[in-house]
């Protein structure tokens, strides 16, 4: 039997000539990471976690009643993101000795 995550695989592959299919993460501005291609995510036992979709939106709030997916708590309880620019040039940069959090 193939997997949802299996045959999208297949068919991005298929679309790009044979070519490795690009997996994207976009970080939305207080809201979900929107998860774009054949990933497979693991939930916290390690099994896989089912997708239905080849785009999804990853709860980082913390307050989704269907998590690992976003339901849109995110609007409700103020959760905010903060910049996530990496750091190096032009990027900010993290104290010493800290986690930077």
């Amino acid at each position: 039997m193939t997997t949802f995550d299996e045959s999208l695989a297949a068919r991005a592959q298929e679309a790009t000539g044979g070519a490795a299919p690009e997996v994207t993460v976009t970080a939305c501005p207080d809201g979900p990471l929107l998860l774009r291609g054949p990933a497979t995510i693991l939930g916290p036992d390690g099994e896989p976690v089912e997708r239905r979709r080849a785009t999804v939106a990853l709860c980082r709030c913390g307050g989704s009643a269907i998590a690992p997916w976003c339901d849109g708590t995110h609007k409700v309880n103020g959760y905010r993101s903060t910049d996530q620019t990496p750091p190096g040039p032009g990027g900010p940069r993290r104290p010493r000795g800290g986690s930077g959090r």
